[in-house]
C-alpha cells in the first residue's frame, strides 16, 4: 500500500458507528477525535439529561470543542513574539550602526 492510499476505518462517535477513510498515518488522530467528541457529548447529555434537546447538547460539544481549538490556536499563536524579535533587531542593527559612525 502506498503512502497516499487510504483506507477504512471503522469509528464509534458517541452514539453512531461511523466508517470513514483515512491516511493509514493519521488513524490515531481520527481516534482521538471520535474519543474527545464521545467524551464531550457525554458529559454533556449527564450534566444537561432531560433539560435540553439532544441537538442542543451536541451544538454545546460542539462549542465546547471548537473553544478549545481556538484557545490551542490562540497560545500558538507566534506573530507578536516574531513582530517584537524583528524590531528588536531593526533597533540592534541602527545601534550598532550608530557606533560605527
Amino acid at each position: 500500500m502506498s503512502q497516499n492510499q487510504k483506507f477504512s476505518i471503522r469509528l464509534h462517535v458517541y452514539d453512531t458507528e461511523m466508517v470513514v477513510n483515512i491516511q493509514r498515518e493519521d488513524e490515531e488522530y481520527y481516534r482521538k477525535a471520535a474519543l474527545r467528541i464521545t467524551d464531550t457529548v457525554n458529559r454533556y447529555a449527564l450534566k444537561f439529561q432531560d433539560k435540553r434537546k439532544e441537538k442542543e447538547i451536541l451544538y454545546m460539544a460542539l462549542i465546547d470543542i471548537a473553544l478549545q481549538l481556538e484557545f490551542q490556536e490562540k497560545r500558538n499563536d507566534t506573530a507578536p513574539y516574531t513582530d517584537i524579535i524583528v524590531k528588536l533587531t531593526e533597533e540592534m542593527k541602527e545601534m550598532l550602526n550608530n557606533d560605527k559612525q
